[in-house]
């Protein structure tokens, strides 16, 4: 999945924790090698490959995440869109490679969500013209998280954090006391913007700065949107508090390219969702549930 992954848990076990800790680095592996867009033998890059040639069966769970995926893009007027890769496959992070203006205009009639046909009874996926890619990477490792946080609680792991990348979801307290997860400036590596008590939740963070690059003055990053298959622009980071971690990753990406207004719009029509937006004139919008509540805001930059 490109990212790292970590997990933190408390057992009167010794070995039960290892072993429970060893099982949640091993379902990650599981996950990356079934939905990594980078090998080659992962079920994903085989629905690349085939899917718009014809109908390709898939697995039941690579269904059920494509089809979470579309009620995402459902939900945010196509905001959230896997067929981002049709475009995003383009950039190279690493190398500081972008598509021109030709590229991207060939391609981005590819880019809709709309193009991927399930068939629920076949447990299929068929792309209805050809160019199409998904990508999982805005779901996937929120997906990974809450699989980890329920084998952990299977295991009877009362008290544990797992986290991918921005994304993290616990299980009880910290030893009596809220898990403390910071959201991190998205300009200074080390400050801070608020720092979040959490028992019982899950918060995703996405930001610009986690795969980027910059030419010309410009900020190439990988969140992309979908109506111009270019980097969003007007928000440096989002940061979404709920119960589970597949649904804070997908509203991230969501409210991310919707912006601070009709993003917030979204967050304020769900239930038990929080968030916290920061745009690029470094102004931080709180939801209302924030609002009402204490927020330790410890960096010395707000």
């Amino acid at each position: 999945m490109g990212t790292s992954v970590r997990a933190e848990l408390w057992a009167t076990d010794r070995a039960k924790g290892e072993a429970a800790l060893e099982a949640v680095m091993e379902e990650m592996r599981r996950i990356d090698r079934t939905m990594s867009p980078f090998k080659p033998d992962s079920e994903l890059s085989r629905i690349n490959r085939e899917a718009a040639q014809m109908p390709v069966p898939i697995s039941k769970e690579m269904f059920d995440l494509i089809t979470r995926s579309i009620q995402f893009s459902e939900m945010s007027d196509g905001a959230f869109d896997i067929t981002f890769s049709s475009v995003g496959y383009m950039y190279d992070y690493r190398k500081g490679v972008k598509p021109s203006e030709a590229e991207i205009a060939k391609a981005l009639p590819a880019l809709n969500y709309r193009h991927l046909q399930l068939d629920r009874s076949a447990q299929t996926i068929h792309f209805v013209r050809t160019g199409v890619r998904i990508d999982l990477g805005g779901i996937a490792k929120g997906y990974a998280v809450d699989n980890c946080i329920a084998l952990l609680k299977a295991r009877g792991i009362k008290q544990a954090l797992v986290t991918a990348g921005g994304d993290s979801r616990v299980i009880g307290d910290r030893g009596g006391r809220p898990w403390m997860i910071g959201i991190r400036d998205p300009r200074q590596k080390e400050g801070m913007v608020a720092m979040i008590p959490l028992v019982d939740a899950a918060i995703s963070t996405s930001g610009d700065y986690e795969r980027y690059f910059e030419a010309d003055g410009v900020r190439y990053h990988h969140i992309i949107n979908p109506k111009t298959g270019k980097s969003a622009t007007g928000v440096r980071s989002v940061t979404i508090i709920g119960p589970d971690s597949i649904t804070n990753e997908g509203l991230t990406k969501s409210v991310f390219i919707m912006g601070p207004a009709r993003g917030m719009q979204l967050v304020e029509s769900l239930k038990g969702i929080d968030a916290v937006v920061v745009d690029d004139s470094d102004r931080v919008y709180y939801s209302s549930g924030l609002r009402r509540e204490p927020v330790a805001t410890p960096s010395p930059s707000r």
